[in-house]
């Protein structure tokens, strides 16, 4: 409760925006009770947004900050007065970042009652539940399942980038921005999002003047030990070494290669955002990484500055991209149901029909892309930017 009422009294101070992935297992924060117990605390006819989520397990840094994300825009819309007068009823589930949890997560939502699906968080339990969702005729959107697969269905859209998405705007960014000229990529060849990142980077590199000196992958099954993919990148002259997999491997590789002597510049995607969490992992390794991401908790726009307050004041931490991911998600679900003019009487079915036509009219500008528009096939379209960790967090550049 005490979590419940800083963020309402931060809400208070919020100005309301416009309308406009397989982790190493760590110790997982606490799971929050908050969205779980927010559809009780709503009286009367309510708009139900359902989602789910890892939020134990070593993927919770993911799932809890998009958990939270949604609850920050939840309480601000229900403190401003709701949409099209009615009230947002949030309810966010566990799936461990399992798909066959994951499923069992919406279906229980489901029997919730749930009209809308925010989620899932990391793209292997997305893909399967789009599965359901499009048989269910179930409006989604994704925050940050980024595999192609996530949106494969009419029903369904993500405010990330898509996979392939990821490594060509990697490839253009360090390319026209001078970063790097020769880079080596080391992936996971066992995960479709690591995968697909680094087969569309490796498609787009020499459009943008960025030689690829070396390509060196590993499975879930020797994810320890990096040493001869480093060498390898160093024997090639990498200047840059791109990382598109997660934070726990990521931190073993810049542990390895300070180890090694090898410094080259690291640059990833948003499977990096966390790297600064990773129990025992020394955070000062991570110095000068550069990741793909729509947000940066130090810019200066007051949105960002007002989320991030409201954010510290509810969790006592600093938002990652995640976080802010699921917040724009919730304020699209606004958009698109006050386009359509949908009221919580309708089915989600009805709800769905409506949001597919709404969404493609409508444009948000939120903390991760200004004049965010989607396609038919669900995609966002918004520029890239990156940032730069120094001194221990999270810089734009």
């Amino acid at each position: 409760m005490k979590k419940f009422i800083s963020v309402l009294l931060a809400a208070a101070m919020t100005a309301t925006m416009l309308v406009g992935c397989s982790a190493k297992e760590a110790e997982a924060p606490a799971t929050d009770s908050a969205a779980s117990t927010e559809a009780a605390e709503v009286e009367g006819a309510a708009f139900k947004i359902g989602g789910c989520g890892p939020t134990t397990g070593g993927a919770a840094v993911y799932g809890l900050a998009v958990q939270r994300g949604a609850q920050i825009a939840v309480d601000e819309i229900n403190a401003a007065g709701g949409i099209n007068g009615y009230q947002i009823a949030y309810n966010f589930a566990d799936d461990e970042h399992d798909a066959e949890k994951a499923v069992n997560a919406y279906n229980t939502l489901k029997d919730w009652g749930m009209q809308l699906f925010m989620g899932t968080v990391t793209s292997g339990p997305c893909v399967a539940v789009v599965e359901n969702t499009n048989a269910d005729n179930m409006y989604q959107i994704t925050p940050s399942g980024s595999a192609v697969d996530c949106i494969k269905y009419p029903n369904a859209f993500r405010v990330c980038f898509s996979d392939p998405g990821q490594g060509g705007k990697s490839a253009q960014y360090i390319g026209e921005n001078g970063i790097a000229s020769k880079v080596a990529v080391i992936y996971d060849s066992s995960d479709v999002y690591s995968t697909g990142i680094y087969q569309s980077f490796a498609a787009d590199a020499a459009n943008f003047g960025v030689e690829i000196v070396a390509a060196e992958a590993f499975t879930a099954d020797n994810k320890t030990d990096f040493t001869i993919q480093l060498q390898k990148a160093k024997d090639a002259g990498a200047e840059l070494v791109f990382l598109p997999i997660y934070y726990s491997e990521a931190a073993l590789i810049l542990s390895q290669a300070n180890s090694m002597g090898f410094a080259p510049m690291f640059f990833g995607c948003d499977g990096l955002d966390g790297i600064l969490s990773v129990e025992d992992f020394d955070t000062t390794l991570a110095e000068g990484v550069m990741l793909l991401t729509p947000f940066a908790a130090d810019a200066d726009d007051e949105a960002t500055k007002n989320f991030v307050a409201a954010y510290d004041a509810a969790y006592g931490e600093t938002p990652i991209q995640f976080a802010a991911d699921a917040y724009d998600a919730i304020y699209i679900i606004k958009a698109a149901l006050e386009k359509a003019g949908a009221t919580p009487e309708m089915s989600a079915s009805e709800i769905n029909d409506v949001m597919k036509a709404a969404m493609l009219e409508i444009t948000v500008d939120g903390l991760t892309g200004a004049g965010m528009t989607w396609t038919e096939d669900g995609e966002v379209n918004k520029e890239p930017k990156a940032v730069k960790i120094v001194d221990g967090a999270y810089t734009a550049m």
